[in-house]
């Protein structure tokens, strides 16, 4: 495993997330749901994918301290809880942006 690729690849999905997720909200203030759920949902596959790559470093580590923690790990770290973070929030200013515009959430 390239560590310095795999860390890549869990900010660049981080970032994609976080990106989608405030997309989201400018399309929402706009009143466009459809537009605006669709990035939710590649907001939400995004972060799984980086999820995913965090859990597999999580289980290569082994807790035995395997992986080395360096600035670059932490960065990533930070970009994933940031896109979770942004993502919860989307969904929830969006959710009562609708209920303020009387409209219904999707299924």
């Amino acid at each position: 495993m390239d560590l310095e690729v795999v860390v890549m690849e869990l900010i660049i999905h981080a970032g994609n997330s976080r990106s989608n997720s405030m997309e989201a909200l400018r399309y929402a203030r706009q009143g466009e749901w459809e537009k605006a759920d669709e990035l939710l949902v590649a907001a939400t596959h995004a972060a799984r994918e980086a999820h995913h790559i965090q859990t597999q470093l999580i289980g290569a580590d082994e807790g035995c301290g395997k992986i080395p923690v360096n600035l670059i790990m932490v960065h990533a770290q930070d970009h994933l809880m940031n896109a979770m973070l942004c993502q919860e929030l989307a969904v929830e200013i969006i959710s009562l942006r609708r209920e303020l515009s009387g409209i219904t959430m999707p299924k």
